[in-house]
């Protein structure tokens, strides 16, 4: 039955599955033969650059060193640039490749693949979640077998080949508001994915809210759902795993149709959170959407049996919600018919535009992009500053946690006149900007790196407009004057 319902969500209503990889940018940037760009699949573990890039000197693992077992050695080169190590595909998980790449010492990992194939994405292994996964800390990527056939002949010729790994343009940064969405599920008894699902709202909400509240992002929780086949409504597996005549299903992960919690409280409550959201938004307070989700992961855990309509409803009421308004939105589970939020979900599940069906659980996107890399807090907080119009990031997206101020090392190579302590460095998300600044209305002009004049009528307030002066018995003369 759970395969029977997985095709049916890739295939619904003429539909066909459509799944996109999210790819960075390769750059040899020391030989013409290989030519210049190539796509790499990012990982979906470990920690992309979002928003940089990384320069490195590729080093080869060896054939048959698949990376599965540890390396017992560090790979070392005579090269100043950080180690990218490339590894073959093949023999055992991608995970636990990257874990042995890291701790021999490699700033990155590149995966060949060893079938001539479009790219994929990597994930964990579904059916375990070794403590290694979240220590990696580095990137990752797949490439094709070709372009690792190249790499791997130019180092045995004993070239050096130097790479950029871009992350730069991974995810869409049009404009000065980043719209996100979090592709979610309200079962807490789905084993690791569900666990690391729960603790990212309940570490991300601060900063989500911060963000919401400024007007900076626009959020939207999504949750899959499957379709029940119209002759198989009537079995067991649809009556406890669906609502609305098999409309909208979400699988019973333990498979005991009839013991505990089923799909259908699933389902429900999905629908629950998503008509806290809409209801929340028509208040203008979106964003107690993550209270209600971190108040219920508390409350009614399905670990203590507390996974209730009457525990959700006393959340939503503590909440100032609208309790009929909720449910009214959600109305009624048992009717023959559509329901028009679960309706448009399945729209956004199966894909729009250039994005194809999602696939992977939990999934975030960004600006339209499927965000790849370890579902944490910072992790995904420079994801989502990445997504903003350069030079137009908030605050928080310059915090210590995510962003070095390189205007604090030697002032970033900018102008700077140290006798009024005005700079022309401006600290960015994606680096330091010298730009001659405003201060207290007197415009500087120049260039930004070797000078900065005060410009206009308001010039000799700021260090007599650089002419001479000269104080005498409490009276001030100058030589600065606005003509």
């Amino acid at each position: 039955m759970a395969l029977i319902l997985a095709l049916t969500m890739v295939v619904v209503n003429g539909f066909s599955s459509r799944f996109f990889v999210e790819k960075s940018s390769l750059t040899v940037l020391n030989s013409w033969e290989m030519g210049a760009k190539h796509d790499a699949a990012i990982a979906n573990f470990g920690l992309p650059k979002y928003g940089g890039f990384m320069i490195g000197s590729v080093v080869y693992a060896g054939q048959d060193a698949y990376g599965c077992n540890s390396f017992n050695k560090t790979f070392n080169t005579k090269s100043p640039y950080p180690k990218i190590l490339l590894i073959d595909r093949g023999v055992c998980n991608f995970a636990l490749k990257i874990w042995n790449g890291q701790q021999s010492g490699a700033a990155a990992v590149l995966l060949a693949d060893n079938i001539v194939e479009p790219l994929i994405t990597m994930d964990t292994p579904q059916d375990e979640d070794p403590d290694f996964i979240d220590k990696v800390k580095i990137p990752s990527a797949l490439i094709l077998r070709s372009f690792g056939d190249s790499l791997k002949k130019a180092l045995k010729r004993g070239e050096e080949v130097i790479l950029k790994m871009d992350w730069s343009e991974s995810i869409p940064n049009p404009d000065e508001r980043v719209e996100y969405e979090l592709w979610a599920n309200t079962n807490d008894e789905c084993g690791v994915h569900c666990d690391k699902q729960i603790d990212f709202i309940k570490n991300f909400k601060g900063m989500a809210q911060i963000l919401e509240k400024g007007g900076y992002t626009l959020f939207r929780p999504h949750y899959i759902s499957w379709v029940c086949p119209k002759e198989l409504l009537l079995s067991k597996q649809c009556r406890t795993q669906c609502i609305n005549q098999g409309r909208y299903c979400a699988l019973d992960t333990k498979q005991e149709f009839e013991d505990g919690y089923n799909g259908k409280d699933v389902v429900y409550e999905n629908l629950r959170q998503l008509c806290v959201h809409k209801v929340a938004k028509e208040k203008n307070t979106s964003w107690v959407w993550w209270d209600y989700v971190t108040d219920f992961n508390i409350r009614c855990s399905m670990k203590e049996k507390k996974y209730s309509r009457e525990c959700a409803e006393t959340i939503v009421e503590s909440l100032g919600l609208s309790l009929e308004k909720i449910k009214k939105c959600i109305g009624d589970p048992d009717a023959d018919v559509e329901n028009e939020v679960l309706k448009a979900e399945e729209a956004f599940q199966l894909g729009q535009e250039n994005r194809g069906i999602v696939t992977i659980f939990p999934t975030l996107m960004i600006n339209n992009a499927q965000y790849r890399g370890k579902l944490e807090r910072t992790a995904v907080l420079k994801a989502i500053c990445s997504g903003f119009k350069e030079r137009t990031e908030p605050s928080i997206c310059l915090n210590s946690d995510i962003e070095t101020n390189e205007c604090l090392i030697e002032n970033g190579g900018c102008w700077q006149d140290k006798r009024s302590n005005v700079t022309a460095c401006k600290d960015t998300f994606r680096g330091r900007v010298c730009e001659c600044p405003v201060v207290d209305g007197v415009q500087y002009k120049g260039d930004g790196y070797t000078s900065c004049k005060p410009y206009g009528p308001a010039r000799c307030s700021m260090n007599n407009g650089d002419c001479w002066s000269e104080t005498r018995k409490g009276l001030t003369f100058s030589s600065c004057s606005v003509k």
